[in-house]
């Protein structure tokens, strides 16, 4: 009789203290949630920097999208929101945290200079081996949920000049965007060729990936998902800064974002996962 009342004792200990673990780690949840800064947008811009795009592309792209910061109509766009989040990563068969720009808040000139700036500078990852898309895209998420802002719309804009040939395939994490209200947008590389005449050589733009239609059947995703085509690498800057002219252009209502607890509590992934 006293084994059995000294093991109930035991079993309500037991149970108190797992009652008081739960309680701390819900309460640190709810100061974490509150603790996030709100804003309107959250963009995360997924350069591919694969072994497709040599030390001159590299640079083409890395300028385009700073140059695009910098025009007055993008400055003066993002001060009619509530704070636009962005961060930058690069990628190809993996990403590589270390060369990521990490989340800022842009709000004002001064900010969005200061990101612009980082962007333009920014060191190259070594690392340039394949094309995967679904990497690329399931760390885009990931940030998004485990960055420090709030946002009422949430974005992934995804650039490359392939095909997925490594790595998970973007049919996953796709699928993990679209279940928390995550938009990816496109911006599809084309491949250029020069043809020779008896006057003057021509440029002629070819899509011999069929790389506009891969984008929209396998990577976009989202109400008002949408892909940009940029020519060749030359005529990246020009696409790039109208597609950040629609990412973030005010809208009148997002309905479709998902609760910020949601996106966390989904996401908080067991280390073997990642």
């Amino acid at each position: 009789m006293e084994e059995e009342k000294n093991c109930a004792s035991l079993v309500r200990s037991l149970s108190k203290a797992a009652m008081a673990v739960w309680a701390a780690v819900a309460l640190l949840h709810i100061e974490d949630t509150q603790a996030k800064t709100p804003v309107t947008i959250e963009l995360v811009f997924a350069v591919d920097t694969s072994m497709s795009i040599d030390g001159f592309e590299y640079q083409l792209l890395m300028k385009g999208i700073a140059d695009a910061f910098r025009t007055p109509k993008i400055i003066a766009l993002i001060g009619q929101q509530n704070g636009v989040a962005v961060a930058l990563f690069q990628w190809s068969s993996e990403v590589n945290e270390q060369y990521m720009i990490p989340w800022a808040l842009l709000t004002d000139p001064a900010s969005v200079s200061t990101f612009a700036d980082k962007v333009e500078g920014a060191d190259r990852d070594p690392s340039r081996v394949f094309t995967g898309i679904g990497e690329a895209i399931e760390f885009g998420v990931r940030t998004i949920a485990e960055n420090a802002f709030e946002g009422q719309q949430l974005k992934i804009d995804v650039s490359g000049d392939g095909r997925s040939n490594t790595g998970i395939p973007p049919s996953m994490p796709r699928q993990k965007a679209n279940a928390l209200g995550i938009v990816i947008n496109g911006l599809p590389i084309l491949t250029r060729t020069v043809s020779h005449s008896l006057t003057r050589p021509s440029r002629t733009y070819v899509d011999f990936y069929n790389l506009e239609t891969y984008y929209r059947e396998n990577v976009i995703q989202g109400p008002g998902a949408f892909v940009e085509i940029a020519d060749d690498y030359d005529d990246y800057a020009r696409a790039f800064l109208r597609k950040l002219l629609r990412e973030i252009t005010p809208l009148v209502s997002q309905d479709n974002a998902a609760p910020r607890a949601l996106i966390q509590e989904t996401h908080a992934w067991p280390p073997q996962d990642r």
